[in-house]
């Protein structure tokens, strides 16, 4: 996609003007993305260890043994290393979704593109894989862009929340601040819908 204006800069560099011909293999390995759909982002033909080995290869950070790596890498998002055997088909939803979060800590990025995570997943589901996504960010120093409809967990995930409105950009400050003391009409009937819940943090993961 083109953008009509604007830049996109990563460490202040504009990767729209540096990444002319689409995004280089290095920019994809400082950029990941999480999908919305843990059913469609998994290659159905392929089994776990297979789709984690093929970004490890591709990328040169799977060291000087790619299968512990990968068991490695299933554990980090508190999966079993017996997963590595298994097709997705043969996972949960929840499971999924850590395969998938597997597969972008393989290439160790400093950006994670977070789609709706977690939108199509049970609820108690939820809260384990926002809790990983907390730890990552915590833990490791990914910067996070969570791009969700659910204010109760951009409360608990984010530090800055940018409210859009039929493509623009209409509010935007602290997270809790701004949940606080919404100025625009839009954030403050998004509130009402929602009914923001008490923090994700506090559920039982």
């Amino acid at each position: 996609e083109q953008p009509t204006a604007g830049t996109i800069e990563l460490d202040g560099v504009d990767v729209l003007r540096t990444e002319r011909r689409g995004a280089s293999r290095g920019y994809r390995r400082r950029v990941q993305m999480v999908f919305q759909d843990p059913f469609g982002s998994l290659n159905p033909a392929h089994r776990v260890e297979a789709v984690l080995e093929r970004v490890l290869r591709l990328h040169g950070t799977g060291g000087d043994d790619v299968q512990e790596r990968c068991a490695t890498l299933v554990e980090s998002v508190g999966l079993d290393r017996a997963v590595l055997s298994a097709f997705p088909h043969e996972l949960s939803g929840g499971q999924r979704q850590r395969i998938a979060i597997a597969r972008v800590l393989a290439v160790e990025p400093d950006v994670i593109l977070a789609d709706e995570p977690t939108s199509m997943l049970d609820v108690s589901v939820r809260i384990g894989v926002l809790n990983l996504l907390s730890g990552l960010r915590d833990e490791r120093g990914i910067a996070m862009l969570y791009v969700t409809h659910d204010l109760a967990s951009a409360r608990y995930l984010a530090d800055r929340i940018v409210v859009m409105h039929r493509g623009r950009l209409v509010e935007g400050g602290e997270s809790m601040a701004l949940l606080a003391n919404p100025a625009h009409p839009y954030t403050r009937r998004l509130l009402q819908d929602f009914a923001v819940q008490a923090p994700v943090a506090e559920a039982t993961p």
